[in-house]
């Protein structure tokens, strides 16, 4: 039997019904395939390890300006951060402590690249100095355990620098990846003196005491970031990096001891 033209028309009505309430859903799940309400974009940094602290604060800071978008830092060598780039899926934004490593990493960096932040040199001893380090010409005395960066990482090159500029030859006991791991070697009394970033030295508290390196033989370190080229979220990374030189950024920097660029690299 024939369905009545009121019969007709409720199911008609019914699917016209149904065809409204699908649209928004069919909105919903092309937006939360590209990062849309479904929830924040997750940034992960692979970063100095000499910028813990400071980015620590940052993810905060940043996620209060940028709310879609959430910070995941990876800390580590600036070489070692530097080759996680040849892996699968390794991250959106590398921060390393020279623009060296940068460089070596250029093949998977896009061109918006940025100098955020400088520091220099210090010579970090056992507390109290036993061993009366009083310059970078100390170092070369026998029998004192110097640690000292590798060559091929940021604070390896630059401590080299300073003992040229400093006209010295320094015979170091160990080398290591990071000013932090130099810096733990003094923390611990496995070395007598190391030479580390400046701004790394309030990470050991009163474990290490420090020896200024004088202007005309200290080399100032300059930090660098670029984004990941190709990545699944290159514009929000770009955005991260162009924001590290701002001045809200910059004065977080500044408050954990950084100098900061005159102007925008």
């Amino acid at each position: 039997m024939p369905d009545s033209p009121r019969a007709f028309r409720v199911r008609a009505v019914g699917r016209a019904r149904a065809a409204v309430l699908l649209v928004p859903l069919a909105v919903a799940g092309l937006l939360s395939g590209c990062g849309g309400p479904s929830g924040p974009v997750t940034l992960t940094v692979l970063a100095s390890s000499s910028l813990t602290e400071v980015f620590g604060e940052m993810g905060t800071a940043y996620r209060q300006s940028h709310p879609g978008v959430r910070l995941r830092p990876e800390f580590g060598g600036s070489a070692e951060m530097a080759e996680k780039l040849s892996e699968r899926d390794p991250g959106d934004v590398l921060a390393t402590a020279d623009t060296v490593s940068l460089n070596q990493a250029d093949r998977y960096l896009d061109g918006h690249r940025r100098v955020i932040a400088h520091t220099g040199l210090s010579i970090a001893v056992a507390p109290g100095n036993p061993g009366y380090v009083r310059g970078l010409a100390d170092l070369e005395r026998r029998g004192l355990r110097v640690v000292a960066g590798a060559p091929s990482v940021p604070i390896g090159r630059y401590t080299r620098q300073a003992f040229a500029k400093a006209g010295v030859s320094v015979r170091t006991s160990a080398e290591e990846i990071s000013s932090r791991a130099v810096l733990d070697q003094v923390r611990t009394g496995d070395a007598d003196a190391g030479v580390v970033y400046i701004t790394d030295l309030r990470s050991a508290g009163i474990a290490v005491t420090s020896v200024p390196i004088p202007a005309n033989e200290n080399v100032t370190a300059s930090y660098s970031a670029a984004a990941v080229k190709d990545g699944p979220h290159q514009d929000e990374a770009d955005e991260f990096v162009s924001w590290l030189v701002t001045p809200e950024a910059q004065g977080l920097f500044h408050k954990y001891g950084f100098a900061t660029p005159v102007a925008p690299q």
